[in-house]
């Protein structure tokens, strides 16, 4: 038994001088962010960012203003949501489904013990947030033009082609930036952008080594290049902004978290990471939807709004300014995007916007009817029926 405990003691103490030693090597080559993101999310039984993680991060308070609640339609809730849908949504684990129809909530559902009141993370959804916070800045004349030099605000930014990089190619994803767009990759810049402390100590593995503005690649460098740009240009947080511009004038209900890289004085996630809730995301579609106008007053440029949804490279019409383009059965819409599945997608011709949050996604070609995306839309035709078509007549 003295030779067993004798064993396992000096087992211990191996395994621990093994840790210390692994601990002080990822402070010694700079990777110790991956100790948070071991706690977060290894140890939290997950394998990638989840809806949940906030709580393990320090945040910025979007604050609300006066709360305006979203109408209720007629038949608000009154059509049961379809077989299919429904083990669509129990298979990928949604935990909101909303459909807005003429301003109106038409239909909504929450599932996973989550309400309308929930906040879930919002991940690349924010990106196109951020491309709104872009074109105020510019109306404002806080930003010279999409056609400022980032160099400007940013000087720190590297690279044979940093002198030659706009704001347009950052929020058309044309940066040229060197970057890898890796989620499960411990040590990926992606990754580090999201457990590392200091944001702007990254921006040296961010260099711009490509002409940029040539062509679409995503890549949320892009996005947290362009939200610094606009914290300097504006001397004011995302989240001050994202209050003063469109939180508070769209009537949010609820205030909202955006994480940022540390508590004080910390930099926003640009490209990810605000927490809110199904129908408070929803405003941005209603916004944009609405050519800028909220309640008769325009708070946000149609123009601008016009360029977000239109594709700037011939080759890659999917996409425009911090907004997802496609067709449904040759309906044009846009939509926000975020990783496992979060989505809010405006069809204008029928005045429709539908929103899904969910812990998973499955992957398949958002224009394949077998997919969830498709289905996200094509459901809600089938619910609407009559509705849709009374609409038509009725515009």
């Amino acid at each position: 038994m003295k030779i067993l405990l004798k064993f396992f003691k000096w087992l211990g103490i191996i395994i621990g001088s093994l840790l210390l030693v692994l601990v002080i090597s990822l402070y010694a080559f700079g990777v110790d962010y991956i100790l948070k993101g071991v706690y977060v999310i290894y140890m939290k039984g997950h394998t990638t960012a989840y809806l949940d993680d906030y709580h393990y991060f320090d945040n910025h308070v979007v604050k609300h203003g006066e709360g305006q609640a979203w109408a209720k339609a007629q038949d608000y809730n009154t059509v049961p949501i379809t077989d299919s849908l429904s083990r669509i949504h129990k298979r990928l684990g949604s935990i909101a489904y909303v459909i807005i129809h003429r301003d109106s909530v038409w239909f909504e559902e929450y599932y996973g013990g989550y309400s309308d009141s929930s906040k879930s993370n919002s991940f690349s959804m924010a990106k196109s947030m951020v491309a709104a916070l872009l074109g105020k800045a510019i109306e404002t004349g806080q930003v010279k033009g999409l056609d400022q030099k980032v160099k400007e605000l940013v000087p720190e930014i590297t690279g044979p082609y940093a002198d030659s990089l706009r704001l347009a190619d950052l929020v058309s994803m044309s940066s040229g930036m060197k970057w890898e767009e890796k989620y499960y990759d411990p040590f990926s810049i992606t990754t580090r952008l999201y457990f590392d402390k200091n944001i702007v100590g990254a921006l040296e593995a961010m260099p711009i080594d490509q002409l940029p503005g040539q062509t679409f690649k995503y890549q949320s460098g892009d996005t947290q290049l362009l939200g610094i740009a606009l914290q300097r240009a504006t001397k004011k947080s995302l989240s001050e902004l994202l209050s003063e511009y469109f939180w508070k004038p769209m009537g949010a209900e609820h205030d909202a978290l955006w994480q940022v890289d540390s508590e004080k004085n910390g930099i926003e996630k640009a490209y990810c990471c605000m927490a809110s809730n199904a129908k408070d995301f929803a405003r941005f579609g209603k916004l944009y939807l609405q050519h800028g106008k909220w309640n008769g007053q325009s708070i946000l440029d149609s123009a601008y709004i016009q360029h977000s949804i239109t594709n700037r490279f011939a080759d890659s019409p999917e996409y425009g300014y911090g907004w997802w383009m496609g067709k449904y059965q040759d309906k044009p819409y846009f939509y926000m995007d975020g990783h496992l599945g979060q989505f809010v997608i405006v069809i204008p011709q029928d005045d429709l916007i539908v929103v899904r949050l969910g812990h998973r996604m499955d992957g398949v070609n958002k224009a394949d009817p077998k997919s969830a995306f498709y289905n996200f839309i094509h459901q809600a035709y089938l619910m609407l029926g009559n509705s849709i078509k009374e609409s038509s007549k009725n515009p």
